[in-house]
């Protein structure tokens, strides 16, 4: 903690990453929500489809990822909880999003842009 008060290279990390996730899955077409949080909100709009999708990205490609559903957001607005952090690689990234367009043609979900 001591060290991450005082260093700013996590932080300009984590932001360059937000930023270059954020372009990965906007570019490919998947339903960011537009915030300036390092969280990145990934529209599902349905909350059982949310909850296979994250079953399916942790069981199927190792990656964790959390949903958010009712009651935290209105009902067809429920999404998938995005934040990468200092230490998730370019290659990492870009697996995320590789086995998002696969779980997104699985579901039959909508592609942009949005």
């Amino acid at each position: 903690m001591q060290h991450l008060k005082g260093s700013e290279v996590e932080r300009l990390q984590h932001r360059a990453h937000v930023a270059e996730l954020r372009k990965l899955l906007i570019d490919a077409g998947l339903p960011v929500m537009r915030t300036k949080s390092h969280i990145l909100p990934l529209i599902i709009g349905d909350a059982v489809v949310a909850q296979q999708l994250t079953d399916d990205l942790l069981h199927e490609f190792g990656i964790y990822c959390q949903p958010i559903n009712y009651p935290t957001v209105a009902r067809g607005t429920e999404r998938l909880r995005l934040t990468p952090s200092p230490i998730h690689t370019p290659a990492m990234m870009a697996e995320l999003r590789d086995a998002l367009l696969a779980c997104w043609e699985r579901y039959g979900l909508a592609l942009g842009p949005f």
